[in-house]
């Protein structure tokens, strides 16, 4: 029988949980169809397609993240703030796999994009986290995507199954906060902008 209700969010909610559990590349129209209890035409009522329901799971995921984000972060700075975003970034995506893969490689049409949006959301949380280490604007850029790719890369590959070596997880990602804190604070107190007068007598 057709599900009373049908409307654009919940069919997202419901493709955005079928991918957590079987994995993003795996959706589909009719598996989202199946899952609903309606035939897959009457999906496209509500979303235009897979493209267009996958940047409806990102959109989603951005914003769960942002939240989580805002929420972990808040009254924290420096390494408590880079620590709990770190935590928050991958303890989302062992939770939703398949919601944050749809945000990777994704690119917003516009600044008034919703997607845009909610990622810039994710950005500046990570901003606010480097924010409390005072470094030169030059090398805010760098920092910012050193802490996405850092992030991104420990927790996609943890969610694969990718370490395999006996050594702690949890230990090495401790391991991991520790040394960004420690090049964060070092960047800071060793600027390598400008001229340096007295170089010339080193």
């Amino acid at each position: 029988m057709a599900r009373a209700g049908l409307d654009p969010a919940a069919v997202t909610t419901a493709a955005a949980g079928l991918a957590d559990e079987i994995g993003l590349a795996r959706l589909s129209m009719s598996v989202v169809a199946e899952r609903l209890g309606v035939k897959s035409p009457s999906l496209y009522k509500h979303v235009d397609g897979l493209t267009d329901l996958t940047r409806r799971i990102a959109i989603l995921a951005a914003n769960e993240l942002g939240d989580d984000l805002r929420d972990a972060m808040q009254g924290l700075a420096g390494r408590d703030a880079v620590e709990a975003a770190a935590q928050t970034v991958r303890r989302y995506v062992q939770r939703h796999p398949g919601r944050y893969e749809a945000t990777v490689g994704i690119r917003p049409t516009g600044p008034d994009d919703p997607l845009a949006v909610a990622l810039e959301r994710t950005l500046a949380s990570f901003a606010a986290a480097l924010r409390g280490y005072g470094l030169d604007p030059a090398d805010e850029v760098h920092a910012l995507r050193l802490l996405r790719s850092v992030l991104h890369g420990f927790a996609t590959i943890e969610t694969s199954g990718g370490f395999q070596m006996r050594t702690d997880v949890d230990a090495s990602f401790g391991w991991i906060i520790a040394f960004l804190d420690r090049g964060f604070r070092a960047t800071t107190a060793a600027p390598s902008h400008g001229h340096d007068p007295d170089s010339m007598n080193r």
